[in-house]
């Protein structure tokens, strides 16, 4: 419908154009011709290029419903699940205390049960570990003077830079 507008519009001008033509020179009417044919040119481009816009702007609007239409179907589907997932949380809340009441007094058994052991181990582990520690003190304290030695004796031995 749009082109056929523009295509009556043209034929309009071209009449109108023509009446006045008839005065005109021959060597004028190519010029006359040419400016007519730029001019359909031009309307034919900013026709083709409304078009283009009209086009884009309807694929956008598809694309903003397609957009709007998921997400009214998606949300009822969120709320559905969340509410589902409350239900299931209030559900299970009571079976978590009660596993808890029942293992809290395991814990606290072996706990008590553990920690004089514990304390046991680490008061007999305890002298046992001063001992080699006091053993061990001169040892150490022998290879400390020993590698000190050796450094020295190293040192003299070196050229003087």
């Amino acid at each position: 419908m749009k082109f056929s507008l523009v295509a009556a519009l043209v034929v309009v001008l071209a009449v109108s154009h023509g009446t006045e033509a008839v005065s005109l020179v021959k060597r004028d009417v190519q010029s006359e011709v040419d400016r007519i044919a730029k001019i359909l040119n031009d309307m034919s481009a900013a026709t083709q290029e409304m078009v283009e816009k009209v086009k884009a702007l309807e694929v956008t609007n598809t694309a903003q419903t397609y957009l709007e239409d998921s997400k009214a179907k998606i949300l009822p589907l969120v709320e559905k699940v969340q509410a589902e997932a409350t239900k299931l949380q209030e559900q299970v809340k009571p079976f978590i205390a009660n596993i808890e009441g029942q293992i809290r007094p395991l814990t606290d058994n072996f706990n008590a049960q553990v920690k004089p052991l514990a304390d046991n181990f680490q008061a007999q582990v305890q002298p046992l570990a001063e001992n080699l520690q006091a053993q061990v003190k001169p040892l150490t304290d022998m290879m400390e003077k020993f590698f000190q030695q050796v450094m020295d004796q190293t040192k003299a031995l070196l050229p003087p830079q």
